[in-house]
């Protein structure tokens, strides 16, 4: 079946009503398959929506993935009404989701016109960015995390991560591992430190949060006119978690001196500039509600998500590329030296970070 016709299938499905006109791939993620579709209605106004098709292979459970979404931003949308904000369709059956004739798994969600950017220079932005992901979390603040899926069981786990990844270095079941070996010797190295941030929540020293876990500054729709934020997409993985998984995720992409692929990755590290001006935001809505010891890890938590994730792509690249979509055979080991180097700068700095974060409080 060609693609509009499957679009329009689960467009229908959704009950959306009149004539699918147009569509567009959206080819911004790495994860799942994304279309905007373009309908005419019968009263003649055109309106779009997001369509997607969901990675099962990334996301195992896709109904709990759902299950979370749907939680999450009906709860955003009751406490902002009035103001945009994303949701999901429901088919007739009140579920967000469809499975269709070849079991792939489908959504459908509002289009808000906005635009998005992937960097930028621009002080206002990044502490628009950091602001907005500091509101998700104070939106959130009274939702009883404990109604959410752990969606992908371990998901920030980095001690549970660092030894997948050992253990399938262990096997290099393609024969890569020569490839990274400097790669694994720097990680073993630094293991006990990047490893501390859950080791500071198995003692109880932090709290668990409603967390987003993609807290990338292209994840943060901004109004085209004004630059404000007005939502947060991309909640595939919002579970509970802590306060520094979404900090320190956010702070990783949107400070890097690079793009987190970037093949020059010698070039990668921490803005301090454009550091200050995301935790200015962030702070600025949740300052009041982050204990002594969440704000205390809000350095570290940089350098644990950034290691965490260089783990990700390169265990990725070990075992044959499954989860991330790559545009090139060596992509995710390009990926993971990127964000090594950008661990490494961010250990050099993180008595300078925390200072700054302090500073904010």
């Amino acid at each position: 079946m060609e693609i509009k016709d499957k679009l329009q299938k689960v467009c229908e499905a959704f009950r959306i009503e009149g004539k699918l006109v147009g569509y567009e791939q959206i080819k911004a993620g790495n994860v799942n398959w994304t279309y905007k579709v373009t309908y005419r209605r019968p009263g003649g106004q055109v309106k779009q929506y997001i369509v997607q098709r969901v990675n099962t292979y990334a996301f195992r459970k896709p109904e709990q993935l759902m299950h979370n979404a749907d939680l999450v931003t009906e709860h955003i949308r009751a406490k902002k009404q009035g103001q945009t904000a994303l949701h999901y369709h429901h088919t007739q059956e009140r579920k967000t989701f469809i499975y269709d004739e070849e079991n792939c798994f489908w959504r459908l969600c509002n289009f808000i016109p906005s635009i998005t950017y992937s960097e930028t220079l621009d002080e206002k932005i990044l502490r628009q960015t950091g602001a907005a992901f500091g509101e998700f979390q104070m939106l959130l603040s009274d939702f009883p995390a404990a109604e959410l899926y752990e969606t992908i069981p371990n998901f920030h786990n980095t001690p549970k991560r660092l030894e997948a990844l050992f253990a399938d270095a262990e096997k290099d079941p393609l024969g890569r591992a020569a490839e990274a070996r400097e790669e694994l010797a720097y990680i073993a190295s630094i293991r006990e430190e990047a490893e501390k941030l859950t080791r500071m929540h198995e003692q109880g020293r932090l709290p668990i949060r409603v967390t987003h876990n993609d807290t990338k500054i292209n994840n943060v729709l901004f109004d085209e006119n004004t630059h404000e934020a007005l939502a947060i997409v991309d909640l595939d993985t919002v579970m509970p978690g802590l306060v520094g998984h979404d900090f320190g995720d956010g702070i990783r992409f949107a400070t890097n001196f690079v793009a987190e692929d970037c093949p020059d990755w010698r070039r990668a590290g921490c803005d301090l500039e454009k550091f200050r001006q995301f935790t200015e935001g962030f702070l600025s809505q949740v300052s009041g509600m982050l204990t002594i010891e969440e704000r205390r890890s809000l350095a570290l938590s940089v350098f644990a998500i950034t290691v965490e994730l260089a783990s990700r792509f390169l265990d990725d690249y070990l075992v044959g590329d499954l989860y991330f979509n790559i545009h090139y055979p060596d992509h995710n080991l390009v990926r993971t030296r990127c964000q090594l180097a950008m661990a490494r700068d961010v250990h050099r700095k993180l008595d300078q970070m925390q200072a700054i974060v302090d500073g904010c409080c």
